[in-house]
């Protein structure tokens, strides 16, 4: 009996450790957005896909957002357009305060709410954890793409592994 009350409740990360996890994350995304060169990072894309900017700016609409909702059920409104940021410093500078706002809003989210069901952004339908993993998931997908856009540039992307 006492076996199996062990097994229920032991974890493989805790709430902290997928933070660092998803953070780690975001420390390689910058470091790609880092290092685009200015014009490309608005201009270039390959097979009609977005550019680096407007994958980025995506990426923005949501992260924060997400740890936002988590916390305090506010999603807000979905602004992938983000026309107000027009420069590389502004994507920089908002990714930053992006992340300042998950690490804020990160104490406030109870472990009850990663099993609920949650619906993000009117329209993401899951519990709090697939929701989470869906950033985590298209934040590396994108970033993906970064890649090639940066090694068509002739451009070395940062390693993927050096995530702390």
């Amino acid at each position: 009996m006492e076996s199996t009350q062990v097994a229920a409740t032991a974890q493989i990360i805790n709430k902290d450790q997928l933070l660092t996890h998803w953070l780690g994350h975001r420390k390689v995304t910058r470091r790609a957005l880092e290092a685009f060169p200015e014009k490309e990072l608005f201009e270039f894309s390959i097979g009609g896909m977005r550019t680096y900017a407007q994958l980025t700016k995506e990426m923005l609409a949501m992260d924060g957002s997400t740890a936002r909702g988590l916390a305090t059920d506010d999603w807000g409104t979905f602004d992938e357009e983000k026309t107000e940021l027009t420069t590389k410093a502004d994507l920089l500078a908002s990714y930053d305060e992006s992340t300042e706002k998950i690490q804020n809003y990160w104490k406030d989210i109870s472990m009850e709410k990663f099993q609920e069901k949650v619906v993000a952004f009117g329209q993401y339908d899951g519990t709090g954890y697939s929701i989470l993993f869906y950033i985590i998931d298209n934040e590396i997908h994108h970033r993906g793409q970064g890649y090639v856009y940066l090694r068509a540039l002739g451009i070395t992307p940062p390693n993927f592994w050096e995530q702390y």
